[in-house]
């Protein structure tokens, strides 16, 4: 079911249908030009290749927004002060809110940090927040939070240039929110927790997938992009080395790699991606890591179960916008649930991500759903189970025609000073009919988000 259509929908497909056919094709030589890539790793082999984008743009009223915003504020805000005291007094845990077995066993909790603050005591700097909305209710759902290391937000920066260039006409007519603040917003969250010196962006280099966004950002932020080589630490202080060897101290650290790999004296001794020491000049509280190390305990798909109860227990609110039905096998209740309808529920395992480890009970044989149960039986703690959301489709100009493909929405939170919600976000569709994963890299294609008014 393709969105409803409002007049929103109705301005821009008035002015759509005056514009030349042949602008696509200059759009896509446009994106190609600046080479806006999502690169693969797969099998052993590196796959270079232009993220697949498309020119209708996802619409979203300045209303809808609002609400939005509130919402992913409220959450945001919730996380942070879960993490916070779930590596400090975690009297969550302590209280039963969230059993302490359940935290133990996530693959993201790190209790070698059990103690540690970091600056100005907010983790969850930089915010990847998926949702899709619901044709049942016609209401926004959460699907997950990512508070690790979320990308994307370049992807609907570079879209958005181009499409002011090819197609002047809809930002002359339509009142579109501007979205060029986004870097602004990650910088002033590094100044506000910078340690003392220089802020830096740390990538792990070009074979990784997303090595375009991490210097399109650098540069917007005016921030030194950097690789581990280019970073020394001394007396558990952090530097760069510039051309001619001079140190300069480095305060903020936007890293864009995970904490297994960010220290090879701290956590995998074979990282040749991460910074030696990096994690002992952290700990003294000499630098900021954006995000902070040991954020992946609330990625996991378990903990995001108890998000809503986060928001009762510390804000003593209802959440304004809703976890998607989600069912844990490690609850006696919620497994019997799972069992006696898992051929329509979707089944994630907890530690896997980009759209890996999900299971459509739909499209199952007897026999597999069969083994799926013993595997639930034997790991409760591995897994969760969702109903199916039917999520909105959107318009999507494919090999000349325009088609229905389904579409999430991954909004991006910021937080330094306080909450900002960027006004747009990355809109991801998939390539095939009817395919629930949308994720880039499972081959999917992301389009521009307009958040507009009459």
């Amino acid at each position: 079911m393709l969105e409803k259509e409002t007049e929103l929908h109705k301005k821009f497909w008035e002015i759509y249908s005056k514009q030349d056919i042949k602008k696509i094709k200059e759009f896509q030589t446009y994106m190609d030009k600046f080479a806006v890539n999502f690169n693969l790793y797969k099998d052993g082999n590196f796959i270079e290749r232009s993220l697949p984008f498309d020119v209708i743009p996802r619409i979203i009223s300045k209303q809808e927004f609002n609400k939005i915003e509130k919402g992913l504020q409220q959450r945001v805000h919730a996380l942070n002060l879960f993490l916070e005291d779930l590596y400090t007094d975690a009297k969550i845990v302590k209280e039963g809110i969230v059993p302490q077995e359940f935290v133990e066993q996530a693959s993201g909790y790190l209790k070698e940090f059990k103690g540690f603050s970091p600056s100005k005591k907010i983790r969850t700097h930089i915010n990847g927040i998926d949702l899709v909305k619901d044709t049942v209710n016609d209401e926004w759902v959460i699907l997950e939070d990512n508070l690790r290391v979320p990308s994307g937000a370049s992807y609907p920066l570079s879209i958005r240039d181009t499409y002011r260039k090819i197609y002047p006409d809809f930002f002359e007519q339509l009142k579109i929110e501007p979205i060029k603040e986004y870097p602004s917003f990650i910088a002033n969250a590094m100044d506000y927790v910078n340690c003392g010196g220089i802020n830096v962006v740390l990538t792990p280099g070009r074979f990784n997938s997303a090595y375009y966004e991490h210097s399109y950002l650098a540069e917007k932020m005016n921030a030194q992009l950097v690789r581990a080589h280019e970073l020394v630490v001394k007396e558990k202080k952090l530097y760069f080395k510039n051309y001619n060897g001079k140190l300069i101290r480095v305060g903020s650290v936007y890293r864009r790699l995970d904490d297994d790999f960010i220290d090879p004296t701290f956590f995998n001794p074979e990282s040749l991606i991460g910074v030696p020491g990096i994690v002992e000049a952290y700990l003294a509280g000499n630098v900021a890591l954006m995000n902070a190390i040991g954020n992946g305990v609330a990625d996991d798909k378990g903990i995001y179960y108890f998000v809503p109860k986060m928001i009762q227990y510390y804000l003593g609110e209802e959440p304004i916008l809703k976890n998607a039905p989600t069912y844990l096998p490690y609850f006696a209740k919620d497994k019997e649930y799972i069992f006696n309808n898992i051929e329509k529920l979707v089944i994630k395992d907890v530690a896997e991500a980009g759209g890996y480890g999900v299971l459509f009970g739909h499209t199952m044989t007897k026999i597999q759903l069969d083994d799926l149960k013993k595997i639930i039986e034997a790991e409760p703690r591995r897994f969760i189970a969702q109903e199916l959301i039917e999520f909105y489709d959107e318009q999507c100009y494919l090999n000349q025609e325009l088609v229905a493909r389904k579409a999430d929405f991954r909004a991006y939170v910021v937080m330094g000073e306080d909450i900002k919600v960027w006004q747009c976000g990355l809109t991801r569709y998939a390539l095939e009919e009817g395919n629930y994963l949308v994720n880039s890299s499972q081959g999917g294609g992301f389009k521009d988000t307009w958040v507009m008014e009459l």
